[in-house]
């Protein structure tokens, strides 16, 4: 039997592309939830948790390449939350993008410029939070 030799030692194909893996955390559900589709539809794994608890559970069990975080929610706020997370996760410090409707604050606004993180101010125009994430992982 005649041996088909041009595919012998060709090894399948592999894709070495790893999708970028984003934690949002927000209160609002439905917010939440809407943001997990929209990101997954621009190729991002997108993991959603509630509340800052329940987000630092899921920082301390997975790797992220970027987090998208409310700052007023219960259990633990989100200024909280990036404080406790950095430290579990040093290299999360600059991956942050905060969602905010008071922005305007004394206390968040001081937060904001302290730590001179990203943020968008609720409600935010979704090509804007698009941009601002592939700009955050590029």
């Amino acid at each position: 039997m005649k041996s088909d030799s041009h595919w012998e030692g060709l090894q399948p194909h592999v894709n070495t592309l790893r999708l970028k893996a984003i934690l949002v955390v927000d209160d609002d559900q439905q917010l939440a939830s809407a943001l997990q589709w929209i990101l997954a539809d621009e190729n991002f794994l997108v993991d959603v948790a509630f509340d800052g608890k329940a987000a630092l559970l899921k920082v301390k069990a997975h790797e992220y390449d970027a987090v998208i975080c409310d700052l007023k929610m219960p259990r633990l706020r989100g200024d909280e939350f990036y404080l406790q997370a950095k430290e579990m996760r040093p290299s999360l410090s600059d991956r942050f993008i905060f969602i905010t409707g008071f922005a305007t604050d004394a206390k968040i606004a001081l937060f904001l410029t302290k730590h001179d993180v990203k943020y968008l101010v609720k409600p935010f125009a979704i090509q804007g939070l698009i941009n601002c994430v592939k700009q955050l992982l590029c």
